[in-house]
């Protein structure tokens, strides 16, 4: 990554979720900086540079993106969709977040081309230990090409 901040794009709209997430982050120190967005509508926003997301240097595209699937707005598989369409964006990796263990929605995302489904355990330690592998794994093991 050549010393440059590491951004993760998180994508929740359960603010107990995002808190734990964030916290777990931040306590393991797996990212400089995370970028919580509510909505899908938002994250795409933000993916694409548009409206109050316009700045690159405030907010610049993630290196990782942790996405949900319930979104208001727009629904977590629709933005996948679209991230994975776009030339500019479907590199970045985009891991699936969610407590859903619907095969229709794992096909769907897959099928969407999702780097990752990962389905949130109900035990706090459980899920502290995913999020602080999933970062390890993604933003430090993972070797990317930028």
């Amino acid at each position: 990554m050549n010393g440059e901040p590491l951004t993760i794009l998180l994508v929740e709209d359960n603010p107990d979720h995002a808190e734990l997430i964030m916290r777990t982050m931040e306590d393991f120190q797996v990212a400089n900086t995370i970028n919580h967005l509510k909505d899908g509508q938002a994250a795409l926003d933000y993916l694409n540079g548009r409206g109050a997301y316009a700045d690159r240097k405030q907010f610049p595209l993630p290196h990782l993106v942790l996405l949900d699937l319930r979104l208001p707005k727009v629904d977590g598989l629709d933005v996948l969709k679209e991230v994975k369409t776009d030339d500019l964006l479907r590199a970045i990796p985009v891991v699936i977040l969610t407590t859903s263990e619907a095969e229709r929605d794992m096909a769907m995302a897959y099928e969407y081309h999702a780097n990752s489904y990962v389905t949130k355990p109900v035990n706090f330690a459980e899920f502290s230990k995913l999020l602080k592998d999933l970062g390890f794994y993604w933003l430090a093991w993972n070797r990317h090409p930028w």
